[in-house]
């Protein structure tokens, strides 16, 4: 592994830009879960297993129909979770690798629980995706609305049940139930106003680089929501000179493959990129 570490830290050194793509394995040395399967979902949420509901069934607009407590105790159980967690550090070494390439990095994740922007990543150098639990809107929204901040929201939840007391569902004004504004499975109201502003200025600064050297570096992403994989595979083929992938359980189509989790190989790669 020793041979990947420092190829992957030769590359980034004589890199001009850096793109940075992040699963649900770039969470996992925080304390987060990543819903590894079926059954690694249900021992993060065994109050589901006991319903018998996968992560399709909950992670579903028609949840806040159907099972509105219970769909907002699972989303109001992981806001308050991400609130409350610290990002580990290999997001500060990334952070000061971006920083110093000269025509600069962008980030495109598919994780909702805004690490990145903790983290002290500049906010319009991120990509969310699958959106971010951050944000709310209607079950049905207007084709003129906007995402809100949930800031001012704060979910109470009965972990013995996973479910949210009535009073501290999300609301509008008119008391009409809010989402979080994160694509879901069978999901036809998604909100994608603000993913696809991310989108357009990631856009604009892949133009603005080609013919640079490029660097791809995509830590934790898995298959089961292969969106990560595919854009690691298309940025390849298009801008980059060398894709990195971190990963403990790799699939080993990058040019280099690091089988680690985050933040011991970020660690390893800092250290010769400092040296």
């Amino acid at each position: 592994m020793m041979d990947a570490i420092k190829r992957a830290a030769d590359d980034i050194v004589n890199a001009d830009a850096i793109i940075i793509l992040a699963g649900a394995g770039m969470g996992v040395d925080s304390g987060l879960p990543d819903f590894r399967g079926k059954e690694g979902f249900w021992k993060a949420y065994p109050m589901l297993k006991n319903h018998r509901l996968r992560f399709s069934d909950i992670a579903n607009p028609e949840a806040f129909l159907k099972r509105p407590t219970l769909a907002w105790g699972f989303y109001g159980h992981r806001l308050n979770l991400y609130r409350n967690t610290v990002p580990h550090d290999g997001f500060a070494m990334l952070k000061a690798i971006a920083e110093s390439k000269p025509d600069g990095y962008f980030v495109y994740t598919s994780n909702v629980d805004g690490q990145f922007q903790k983290a002290g990543f500049a906010e319009d150098r991120i990509v969310e995706c699958h959106g971010s639990i951050h944000h709310l809107h209607h079950l049905e929204p207007e084709a003129w609305e906007e995402p809100i901040s949930a800031d001012n929201y704060h979910v109470e939840v009965d972990m013995e049940t996973l479910r949210a007391s009535y009073e501290s569902m999300p609301t509008a004004r008119n008391g009409d139930l809010l989402r979080p504004n994160i694509m879901m499975f069978n999901d036809w109201y998604w909100l994608d106003s603000r993913t696809s502003a991310q989108q357009q200025r990631y856009n604009h600064w892949l133009v603005s680089i080609q013919g640079k050297q490029i660097v791809v570096v995509e830590i934790g992403a898995g298959d089961t929501i292969a969106t990560i994989r595919y854009q690691a595979r298309n940025l390849r083929q298009r801008y980059a000179q060398t894709l990195i992938q971190i990963n403990p359980n790799p699939d080993k189509y990058a040019d280099v493959v690091i089988k680690a989790g985050a933040l011991s190989a970020l660690s390893q790669i800092q250290a010769l990129v400092n040296a």
